[in-house]
């Protein structure tokens, strides 16, 4: 399983600010549009990540407040990421030991779309579940042994 089936699913509706952005504004399109990452672009390059974690410790160090801070002050300059060729395992092991709910997905210098870890455990559950109905649908199908009726299988 790889990255890019959660991007065929998800689709690729990508939000984006600059470095350069208030602050505010970044958290104002981030409630407007009800995520909790934005990934932050400088002259069509990938430079950085905010996610609602970059926001509060922004918000604690300015004594309460967003004040005048730019996203640039703020946002993950470097950020974890991937590529669609990811194998999903290696992204849970990424995301899980730098805790990172929010993950770029590259191809080269070309951003493809963002992940978050809902992401990926609803395509692992979504996978599994398949896998579960296939495996006890074959299970069920299981031809019975005409030797003695029982629906096991010969085994050598």
């Amino acid at each position: 399983m790889k990255v890019s089936g959660i991007l065929r699913v998800k689709g690729n509706t990508l939000f984006t600010v600059t470095p350069d952005e208030p602050l505010a504004r970044a958290v104002d399109i981030m409630a407007e549009k009800d995520i909790g990452s934005l990934v932050v672009m400088e002259h069509g390059e990938l430079v950085g990540m905010l996610t609602f974690r970059e926001v509060i410790q922004s918000i604690v160090k300015n004594g309460g407040t967003l004040g005048t801070t730019q996203v640039r002050s703020s946002m993950d300059d470097h950020p974890l990421t991937c590529t669609t060729e990811t194998e999903i395992d290696e992204v849970r092991r990424m995301m899980l030991e730098r805790h990172a709910r929010y993950m770029p997905v590259m191809d080269k210098k070309m951003l493809m779309g963002v992940i978050s870890f809902y992401d990926v455990a609803k395509f692992v559950v979504e996978s599994q579940s398949f896998e579960n109905k296939m495996l006890k649908a074959y299970i069920h199908d299981w031809p019975a042994d005409e030797s003695d009726g029982k629906s096991e299988p010969n085994l050598p």
